[in-house]
């Protein structure tokens, strides 16, 4: 017996749905982690073991935020993962929104500095920073952000590819760098600005 058009478009509006509810469900995996995702990771939330499958769902969702030219984006990294985050130009405009701040200025400050200037001894950013980067650094590291290569006596250290996907930056040591410096400029005009308005309330 033959299917009829009834059938037919029946079947289209099914596979139209489990598209629909497959795009939903990637997005919301993406929100809640609030990191990058494996396609394994991302295969577990669909319940399927079709990579493809997850692959093409998260490349017609990537396209689609990408079409809609807001402040979120979804990035594609190496070893086929994905990340749902903020655009790099909206970070200062919206950094004192945040509630609970991935670390507090005293480390911030440490690991800025030493992504800018990497790879960069501890020797060196002790002397900068002052000794309480010894617990910047303990920090920073259990926190996956930097690591630590000893060459003789020396200690060297360098950002992650963690660091990098978490705050939306290339791997690229030398494009990273140049990243960095345009988002603190911006910070630092941002901030510039919101004195003069404050001052200028008074």
């Amino acid at each position: 017996m033959e299917n009829s058009p009834h059938d037919s478009s029946g079947s289209s509006q099914s596979r139209q749905e489990k598209t629909i509810n497959g795009l939903a469900l990637v997005e919301a995996a993406l929100y809640v982690a609030g990191r990058p995702l494996t396609l394994s990771e991302i295969c577990s939330v669909l319940k399927t073991r079709s990579k493809n499958k997850a692959k093409r769902l998260v490349k017609m969702l990537t396209q689609e935020y990408a079409s809609r030219n807001t402040a979120l984006e979804i990035l594609e990294l190496k070893d086929e993962r994905y990340v749902l985050q903020l655009k790099a130009d909206f970070t200062p405009h919206v950094r004192k929104l945040v509630k609970r701040p991935l670390l507090s200025v005293g480390p911030l400050k440490t690991l800025s500095y030493i992504a800018l200037r990497q790879p960069v001894s501890q020797k060196r950013v002790v002397e900068v920073r002052g000794r309480h980067a010894y617990g910047h650094i303990k920090l920073l590291k259990e926190m996956g952000l930097i690591a630590l290569d000893r060459k003789g006596r020396s200690a060297i250290l360098r950002t992650t590819d963690y660091f990098a996907d978490y705050f939306g930056l290339s791997h690229d040591i030398s494009i990273m760098k140049k990243e960095l410096k345009k988002i603190l400029e911006k910070d630092k005009a941002l901030k510039e600005t919101e004195e003069g308005l404050d001052y200028s309330l008074v």
